[in-house]
């Protein structure tokens, strides 16, 4: 994307009918670390990449606990996703302390869209740079949404966002058929594949990737590395797999892919997302 005439507002619309500004928050989410998140009958399982800034400091909190029945994964401009998450758990409070019954996932997920959508109609305000994915157990059942920054929301039995996050998308596009029926530790199994599939050839590990789960007689929690390792373990899902020798060119072909994904990371926004 490159400045034009029509980006200086985010309430300036382009003779093409596109708001740039807002196009520019939701590009910020693509360029985020990964956040995927899938859903059966009765659990929810939210999933991120753990990426740091350097090799000196820690990465930054990418899933929220909301309320016991809610979380969110983030992905894009952390400190957007911090405040948003501080106004869903302060939603929740209210509902809890006015009406003494849990918020209900659908009504706090439009909220949120309502929310955003101000911040794209206001010149002095600018669209939150951040997506989430929302996950909650209510009476209608488990749920997961998307919120982006334009205001709207859509709601998935699977979901990716951030960078890489195609890869993941096209793992769960294959198996989401099953996810309706399937038990908890499967739903986990299948979070963590679609993570090694954003990571293009890491290998997986507890350290990289932060997984959480809520679903019936289990509130939202994250699980604990420990736990992570061992089910990263027990499915084989993190040993590399041996590679068939190749000529060389085909090696000169991965090498020369490899380094056009290493210039397109340089590239990315010095800010943390």
């Amino acid at each position: 994307m490159f400045r034009n005439q029509y980006d200086t507002d985010v309430t300036t619309w382009s003779p093409a009918g596109r708001l740039f500004q807002v196009e520019y928050a939701m590009e910020a989410v693509k360029q985020g670390s990964a956040a995927i998140g899938l859903r059966s009958k009765t659990h929810v399982v939210l999933g991120c990449v753990n990426k740091a800034n350097s090799e000196l400091s820690s990465h930054q909190k990418k899933i929220f606990k909301v309320d016991d029945h809610i979380g969110v994964a983030i992905s894009g401009l952390t400190a957007d996703g911090r405040v948003l998450s501080r106004y869903m758990r302060n939603e929740c409070i209210n509902y809890s302390f006015t009406y003494e019954s849990p918020l209900p996932v659908g009504r706090l997920v439009v909220q949120l869209a309502d929310k955003a959508q101000v911040c794209t109609q206001r010149s002095w305000k600018r669209p939150y740079g951040v997506g989430l994915l929302v996950a909650g157990l209510d009476e209608s059942g488990a749920h997961l949404y998307y919120n982006c920054p334009s205001g709207n929301y859509f709601e998935y039995q699977a979901f990716a966002i951030g960078s890489r996050s195609q890869a993941a998308k096209t793992y769960l596009e294959r198996r989401f058929e099953n996810f309706v029926d399937s038990p908890r530790d499967d739903l986990v199994k299948d979070a963590l594949m679609a993570i090694r599939e954003t990571l293009q050839g890491e290998a997986l590990k507890s350290s990289i990737c932060t997984v959480a789960v809520v679903g019936v007689g289990e509130p939202f929690h994250i699980l604990d590395q420990g736990t992570v390792q061992q089910m990263i373990d027990a499915f084989e899902i993190a040993g590399e797999q041996e590679v068939p020798a190749t000529d060389p060119d085909a090696a000169a072909g991965q090498e020369a892919a490899s380094e056009q994904g290493a210039a397109a990371d340089e590239g990315v926004a010095p800010m943390d997302i």
